[in-house]
């Protein structure tokens, strides 16, 4: 019913920013929250930040805080993770996912979600 896929992602020095890109492919996303989590070989995954369907609800991870932000942009169909200030523990591959939800459900938890993209890796170093 829905397919999205990221984009964005890149090379870049410490300090430095990036726009992820979380887009519907297939399906509208207006009734979809969505979390943005990331993964590096041989940890967990980790849940970065989320949005309610409404974009009313929003979550970040204590790493996250204060350097991302999530938005919607329901004309592009589309969620946007804009990082700043990057550091070399935020390379990682980075995930988008969606769940059908009410205006009110923002979940960090990924085992919440059913459809997920395809990743694009994001690499902070000098």
């Amino acid at each position: 019913q829905l397919e999205v896929v990221e984009s964005g992602g890149g090379l870049v020095q410490p300090g430095g920013s990036l726009r992820l890109s979380c887009a519907a492919s297939r399906g509208n996303l207006e009734y979809y929250a969505i979390g943005w989590f990331r993964q590096v070989a041989g940890k967990e995954r980790e849940g970065v930040s989320c949005i309610s369907s409404t974009g009313t609800v929003t979550k970040y991870s204590a790493a996250a805080k204060g350097r991302f932000t999530i938005a919607r942009d329901s004309a592009e169909n589309a969620v946007y993770l804009q990082m700043d200030n990057l550091k070399p523990d935020d390379t990682a591959t980075y995930y988008c996912a969606a769940v059908q939800a009410d205006g009110t459900i923002a979940t960090m938890q990924s085992a919440a979600y059913e459809f997920w993209g395809q990743g694009t890796h994001v690499t902070v170093s000098s």
